[in-house]
């Protein structure tokens, strides 16, 4: 289905796993190039330490980059799938206050999308998130892996269909 940014903010904002574990979208750029995410620490995401639990901090992560990709594929009339193939998290120093983090997309990287939906039906790619405390101090690392799947892909090129 597409949608707008502003559409989907409100829609991932309210969504029960995200919500409930105070993982807020900030705003998305338009064209869906980037997202801007807090995590605000409550009662309902502290570990025993007064810190962001992990499981929270794993759980922003993890659905940006094929949302992303994603609304900005099909905004161009692909028909596709996309999630996280896996994602490995380093937490590097406990947060006691709120967290953000933002996802940026480059021209370059869509292409390298488009062409591997293209030519070979399927893309994969691991992208780096670093999240922060409001001190601006690097808390956490992410390395998010995408899979991305052209359903209109044919291995026969008489068949491919253009886009």
């Amino acid at each position: 289905m597409l949608v707008s940014e502003g559409v989907l903010k409100w829609v991932i904002r309210f969504y029960p796993p995200l919500f409930f574990q105070r993982i807020w979208v900030v705003r998305f750029d338009k064209e869906f190039r980037g997202v801007e995410v807090k995590i605000k620490k409550s009662l309902l995401n502290k570990n025993y330490n007064n810190s962001i639990f992990g499981g929270t901090i794993f759980s922003a992560a993890d659905p940006f980059y094929p949302v992303l990709f994603f609304h900005i594929l099909k905004h161009r009339g692909y028909k596709l799938l996309a999630w996280s193939h896996s994602l490995a998290i380093r937490y590097r120093k406990p947060s006691t206050t709120d967290m953000h983090f933002k996802i940026k997309i480059s021209d370059e990287e869509i292409e390298d999308c488009e062409g591997a939906l293209n030519s070979t039906g399927k893309y994969k790619r691991t992208f780096l998130i670093e999240i922060y405390d409001e001190n601006a101090i690097l808390c956490v690392t992410v390395l998010s892996k995408i899979y991305i799947r052209n359903l209109s892909f044919s291995a026969n090129a008489d068949e491919n269909v253009s886009f």
